[in-house]
């Protein structure tokens, strides 16, 4: 496990190996370790030690050192059966409270991941663990259990019990850090994510900047790229903001950081399209099981003529999988989908517009996409309408492999623009769109 530093989170620098694989299997004895993961790194006072706390098989793991460096030691392992019914945790961060100097691990019951569990780590009969435990949810299955505070609030976070796929940034607020966490036992929707499922990403983990100017809280999210093929990275970060108590998600792909003054702001080249490479649904849409959707997130399918959009068989699909060689040249698993059995005309589109915290500022945006079509089309374009305006580029011909729409010039007034294509063809004719992108001239 690799340590990094950083005095402004954007520039990073090796550290160390806190841990290897070669401490672990010595104190084991085994020749093969299994599963290892969600860790979390907490400094106890009282032992003066940091104390390491991973995921290990069907139990917890807990390795010491006296640096945050490492290296670290095992330490012991802990069977969470007496405590909440399972040996192991769900899913389990660690949160570290800068004003009281404690930490917590925050993790979910083992199966199902319905209830939501709280333990302060410290030291105990000379060893590092947990010093109790506390039920602070009972609900829905939820999975990707963080925390953070905010103005001396403290937030209880977690995401669907989606797998590999990103999903609805859930949260609870309580003055307390024992709680009780409201609503009680009905976690919210995070305002801001809901159209791409947080960045097409779950939750992970906080991290809050307390600034000369700001206080910034940072959502860092999974994206398990390499599981779900639902994208690029595998750390999403993008900033929150507040009214009141009330959190909001800013999706951003590019973004600029103060880390002196805690100040945020859009940067230069931000894709103000939401759910561009059509990676958030997770699936063939439409889809009649877990979640029954029949829109693509972010998107909306106008059908003027043609088979509706349904959850019957017989309706369009809203997106197809990408192949092997398809992701040579595009993001992801998915792309969008154009096509019907029958002579159609649809409309897909995205009305892009400012939020109470990122304005669309007026002024020239460049529109682009990528593109893979066949024959059988009496009208293909990509377009983008803003203040009345309408500016749109054709597809006239063919394109057996993927090739670059561009449609510059575009003047965005009054904050908002829909960007979408407008499709006319005949029966089984077929386009596949990817990677859309609207960016500041």
């Amino acid at each position: 496990m690799t340590c990094y530093s950083s005095t402004d989170l954007v520039n990073w620098t090796y550290e160390s190996d806190a841990l290897n694989a070669e401490t672990l299997l010595k104190a084991t004895g085994s020749r093969r370790l299994g599963w290892l993961g969600r860790t979390g790194v907490a400094y106890v006072k009282e032992a003066n030690a940091y104390v390491l706390i991973i995921q290990y098989n069907s139990q917890v793991l807990f390795a010491k050192a006296d640096n945050p460096l490492g290296p670290f030691e095992w330490h012991h392992v802990k069977n969470m059966t007496n405590w909440i019914g399972t040996s192991n945790t769900g899913d389990q961060t660690v949160f570290n409270d800068e004003d009281t100097g404690k930490s917590y691990l925050v993790y979910s019951y083992g199966r199902g991941r319905n209830k939501i569990y709280l333990s302060e780590i410290g030291l105990k009969n000379d060893s590092l663990t947990l010093l109790g435990f506390k039920e602070v949810f009972r609900g829905a299955g939820r999975e990707g259990n963080c925390m953070f505070k905010y103005m001396g609030k403290y937030y209880l976070a977690a995401s669907d019990l989606y797998g590999w796929d990103g999903s609805h940034a859930y949260y609870l607020v309580a003055d307390d850090i024992m709680g009780p966490y409201k609503p009680i036992n009905n976690m919210l929707v995070m305002e801001g994510c809901e159209s791409d499922y947080a960045h097409v990403s779950q939750t992970g983990f906080f991290y809050t900047v307390r600034g000369t100017k700001a206080e910034t809280v940072i959502f860092c999210g999974d994206r398990w790229s390499d599981f779900a093929g639902n994208g690029l990275g595998y750390n999403q970060w993008c900033p929150l903001s507040f009214k009141g108590d009330v959190p909001y998600f800013n999706s951003l792909n590019a973004w600029k950081l103060d880390a002196v003054t805690g100040e945020w702001s859009v940067a230069p080249g931000n894709n103000y399209v939401l759910n561009p490479s059509f990676e958030a649904d997770r699936k063939s849409m439409p889809s009649p099981v877990k979640p029954v959707q029949t829109r693509l997130l972010g998107w909306e399918t106008t059908v003027l003529k043609g088979t509706p959009i349904s959850l019957d068989s017989l309706s369009p699909k809203l997106n197809r999988s990408n192949t092997r060689e398809d992701r040579l040249s595009v993001v992801g698993e998915h792309s969008l989908y154009l096509s019907d059995r029958v002579d159609f005309v649809r409309r897909v589109h995205q009305l892009i517009a400012s939020t109470p915290y990122v304005k669309l500022e007026d002024g020239k945006y460049v529109l682009t996409a990528k593109i893979t079509n066949g024959s059988g089309f009496k009208r293909l374009e990509m377009y983008a309408l803003s203040g009345g305006q309408r500016k749109s580029v054709a597809v006239t011909a063919e394109n057996s492999s993927w090739t670059t729409l561009r449609l510059e010039g575009i003047n965005v007034a009054g904050g908002a623009v829909e960007v979408g294509f407008l499709a006319e063809g005949h029966p089984n004719a077929w386009c596949a769109v990817d990677d859309v992108w609207l960016v500041r001239e």
